[in-house]
């Protein structure tokens, strides 16, 4: 292999919050801050996202899809 990684899985909590964001359309993005290397108080270093099955979706709705992509950013001391 060329790379070493982990998973993580959620189990559910009543203190977790979800958001679901509704209509979007074609020409819009959701971006995820899914890790932080920062440890600093406060700072939310981890995001949880999933999906599901919309029970309002209209029978023969085409099918949503997504493309999950990974960038990683480096910051200098200060930025």
């Amino acid at each position: 292999r060329d790379r070493s990684g982990q998973t993580y899985s959620v189990k559910a909590n009543a203190e977790h919050r979800w958001m679901y964001i509704s209509g979007m359309r074609k020409n819009e993005c959701l971006l995820l801050k899914c890790y932080d290397s920062a440890e600093d108080p406060g700072l939310v270093r981890w995001t949880a996202h999933s999906g599901f099955v919309d029970p309002r979706s209209p029978k023969g709705a085409p099918v949503r899809e997504s493309i999950d992509t990974r960038c990683i950013a480096f910051f200098g001391e200060g930025d």
